[in-house]
């Protein structure tokens, strides 16, 4: 089974990989959640996290506008929204953007929104969409593998991107995903940082560019990414043993203490 390359987080190689790590940027549906919403057990491992001088980013497919309101209460450095289409800082809360936009970009997606919905006429557009910038999202819910898997042939014949999450399908710029978007924030925000120190962590199929070894060494994929490895080209190198925020919570205990030892 493919589930069984991956490697625990008591592992010694696990224990070296953590003691490089100076920043998490880090998935939040299903990675940070517990049943689609955050425990207080969360908060609190965010702030220490803040205490210890650990910067924590939020690179999710999350809309602009939901991630502007979250960043304003959680205690995070910033937080990279739509699959690395743009961010936010906690002292910029105007959107920094990581991919280059035509004037008529959300018409041009909802062509491709429409595009798909010739083949598929019962998609709805997801409740966050009018909250974005530079992707269109509709809802996953109904859809097979092999339904995706056309979506994204179709969106890549006509120039656009695709992927999706537990939560939502994305069209996007064919270049926009979370490793790209994090490597950009990483540079501007964090240019001592080099990527062997980033831990990269994540859930679904909208964070597998950020298991790519050759963007960001180390990465963890909380125990729930396991339903999707036969899907995915690139697998994380560690995986907690607990699924969604409780599986964050134990991933941040074994770095303290490898960063401690």
């Amino acid at each position: 089974m493919a589930s069984n390359r991956l490697q625990a987080l008591t592992t010694q190689a696990c224990r070296q990989a953590l003691a490089q790590i100076r920043l998490l940027a880090t998935d939040m549906d299903g990675t940070l959640t517990h049943q689609g919403e955050f425990a207080p057990s969360l908060l609190i491992t965010l702030e220490k996290l803040k205490a210890s001088g650990m910067p924590v980013l939020i690179t999710t497919g999350r809309s602009a506008g939901w991630v502007n309101g979250l960043l304003h209460y959680l205690p995070v450095e910033l937080a990279i929204a739509e699959n690395g289409g743009l961010y936010f800082t906690k002292t910029n809360r105007h959107p920094t953007f990581l991919q280059p936009l035509a004037n008529d970009h959300r018409q041009l997606l909802l062509q491709q929104f429409n595009r798909l919905r010739q083949q598929y006429p019962q998609l709805k557009e997801s409740s966050d969409n009018p909250f974005r910038l530079t992707d269109w999202t509709f809802d996953v819910t109904g859809l097979s593998l092999e339904d995706l898997q056309w979506m994204t042939s179709n969106c890549h014949e006509n120039g656009w991107g695709f992927t999706y999450s537990t939560v939502q399908c994305h069209i996007k710029p064919l270049p926009q995903d979370k490793a790209s978007g994090l490597a950009q924030v990483v540079a501007q925000q964090f240019p001592d940082l080099a990527h062997h120190q980033v831990l990269t962590i994540g859930d679904s199929p909208n964070d597998e560019s950020m298991f790519d070894p050759a963007q960001f060494p180390h990465s963890v994929g909380v125990a729930n990414v396991r339903h999707y490895l036969d899907t995915l080209t690139h697998h994380p190198s560690f995986v907690t043993q607990a699924e969604e925020g409780a599986g964050f919570g134990e991933l941040v205990e074994e770095l303290f203490d490898a960063i401690n030892r």
